[in-house]
C-alpha cells in the first residue's frame, strides 16, 4: 500500500481528532463523498457505527462490533496486541460502504495493485480499501495493523498473529445469517492455537472452491502454506 501519509507515522493508531489542525485537508479528495459528512469523535467504535449506519449498513456495523470484541478476546488468549486486533476489528470492513463500481479506480488513485480477478469481482478488494481507509482517514499506521486489515478475508502466505486473529474473528463472528457450518470445529480448534482454526476454516473453503466465484491467489498461497 502506498503510504502517503508518511509525515504522520508517529500519530498513533487511533482517530484522527476533527480539532486537529490538519484534519480538513487530509481526508483523500477521492474519499471524500463517502465520508465527509461524519465528523469524527475521539470514540472509534461510535464513528465506525456512525459511517455504516449514514450509509445504511447496520448489520455491518454490528458485524465490525462483534469482530472486534472476538479479535480483542483471542489477541488476550494468544498473547498479541489487543488494541491493534480491536482496531483492526472496527475498521476491517470500513470501505462497504465504497460500491463495487468505485473500487477498482479507487485503486489505482491509492497505487494499489489489482489482481484480473479482483478487478472482475470487486467485492474482494475491500478488504486492501478498508486497509487504505484506516490509514488516510482513521490514522492507523501500525504495518501491522494494516495488514491484518488488508488480509481479513483471504489471509496470506506469511501472515502475522495478527493477521490471524483477526481473519479467525471474521470468520467465527461471520456476517451472514445463521450459524456458519464450520463454527463448531473452529471454535474447538482455536482453544488449541489460531494456526489450528486457520486451517479449519483454509480447508472449508478449499473444499468449496469451484464454487467459489473468485479463488484468490492470496487465499491458495495461505492454504498451500498452511496445510503443507
Amino acid at each position: 500500500m502506498a503510504q502517503v501519509w508518511q509525515k504522520f507515522l508517529t500519530v498513533p493508531h487511533t482517530l484522527l481528532r476533527p480539532d486537529d489542525q490538519w484534519y480538513a485537508w487530509q481526508m483523500h479528495s477521492e474519499l471524500q463523498p463517502y465520508f465527509q459528512d461524519i465528523p469524527l469523535t475521539d470514540s472509534l467504535a461510535r464513528d465506525v457505527t456512525a459511517v455504516l449506519t449514514h450509509h445504511a449498513f447496520p448489520k455491518i456495523a454490528g458485524h465490525v462490533a462483534r469482530v472486534a470484541t472476538e479479535a480483542k478476546r483471542l489477541a488476550i488468549q494468544f498473547g498479541a496486541d489487543e488494541d491493534g486486533a480491536e482496531t483492526a476489528g472496527w475498521l476491517h470492513d470500513i470501505s462497504a460502504i465504497i460500491p463495487d463500481a468505485a473500487r477498482v479506480e479507487l485503486c489505482a488513485t491509492f497505487g494499489i495493485p489489482v489482481l484480473p480477478g479482483e478487478a472482475e469481482f470487486p467485492m474482494i478488494l475491500h478488504q486492501k480499501l478498508s486497509a487504505v481507509v484506516a490509514q488516510e482517514l482513521f490514522g492507523v499506521v501500525d504495518p501491522a495493523v494494516l495488514s491484518a486489515i488488508g488480509c481479513h478475508t483471504t489471509l496470506k502466505a506469511g501472515a502475522s498473529l495478527l493477521d490471524k486473529i483477526v481473519f479467525i474473528a471474521d470468520k467465527i463472528k461471520w456476517d451472514q445469517p445463521g450459524e456458519p457450518p464450520y463454527l463448531a470445529e473452529l471454535e474447538t480448534a482455536v482453544t488449541h492455537n489460531i494456526d489450528d482454526a486457520c486451517r479449519v476454516y483454509l480447508n472449508y473453503l478449499w473444499q468449496k472452491r469451484d464454487t467459489l466465484r473468485y479463488v484468490h491467489p492470496w487465499f491458495q498461497a495461505a492454504y498451500e502454506e498452511m496445510t503443507r
